[in-house]
């Protein structure tokens, strides 16, 4: 397993409110987090600095190469709750922070599987050899639109109100995180990204990317940014992937 990232303010952000943090377990096992952070400028890094930091450490202590699929689940959604926790109690005690969040989505890779859980309109796409596919679906009034039939997916792209999420981290006590897992197998390729991105990268053009630079991880998450930047870069952009082999 490889994993690369990178973040970028963008073109027109006078700061950048989303947090990465990528690692390895070991040869055989990967991981990254992205979170895009909301609640202003301080806020916002705030929300998703904490956010990263805290789902990191909880992989960290608590991951075993040896876990069921079950467990990982459990692993997963119990790092995403306590990032929550610790987020929605520092925007509770501070009031500079109040209304502060983020969003979260996060990979692990292990034995032949991806596992994934998010939070919000942060995404995560698979490419395999059938090709590349949205794994996660956005938490966000524009998706309720869609899945209801009232607009397209390519008008939700560029719709006004696409950036209001239905989910964050920290908004409230509790909060619901979606969980799946798919197979990964050597040659595979994840890639989490924040909005910024996913903004002005279709699915066609993600994968023109991620085949040209199948080779080299960093140069494919430079070129990425490169181009949102090019389009506009009305936000932050952040890219991570894992690849098998």
């Amino acid at each position: 397993m490889k994993v690369y990232y990178n973040t970028d303010v963008g073109a027109v952000r006078d700061s950048n409110q989303d947090s990465c943090e990528c690692g390895q377990f070991s040869q055989d096992s990967a991981w990254a987090i992205v979170c895009d952070g909301m609640g202003g400028a301080n806020g916002g890094n705030v929300a998703s600095a904490v956010a990263a930091k805290e789902i990191k450490e909880f992989l960290i202590r608590g991951f075993d190469e040896n876990m069921s699929r079950e467990n990982v689940k459990s692993l997963l959604l119990n790092a995403v709750s306590g990032a929550n926790r610790a987020v929605y109690t520092m925007a509770q005690e501070q009031e500079e922070l109040h209304g502060m969040g983020t969003t979260a989505v996060v990979l692990l890779a292990s034995k032949g599987l991806l596992h994934v859980a998010h939070v919000g309109d942060s995404r995560a796409y698979l490419k395999n050899k059938e090709g590349l596919s949205q794994i996660t679906m956005d938490h966000s009034y524009v998706q309720d639109l869609v899945n209801i039939g009232q607009i397209t997916q390519e008008e939700a792209r560029v719709h006004p109100q696409r950036n209001i999420i239905t989910r964050a981290l920290g908004g409230h006590e509790i909060v619901l995180c979606d969980y799946s897992f798919f197979d990964f197998s050597p040659g595979d390729a994840a890639l989490a990204c924040s909005d910024g991105l996913s903004n002005y990268v279709d699915e066609a053009l993600l994968l023109e990317y991620m085949e040209k630079y199948d080779k080299d991880g960093k140069a494919l998450t430079n070129r990425l940014i490169e181009y949102a930047v090019k389009s506009g870069g009305s936000d932050n952009i952040t890219v991570a992937v894992i690849k098998n082999g």
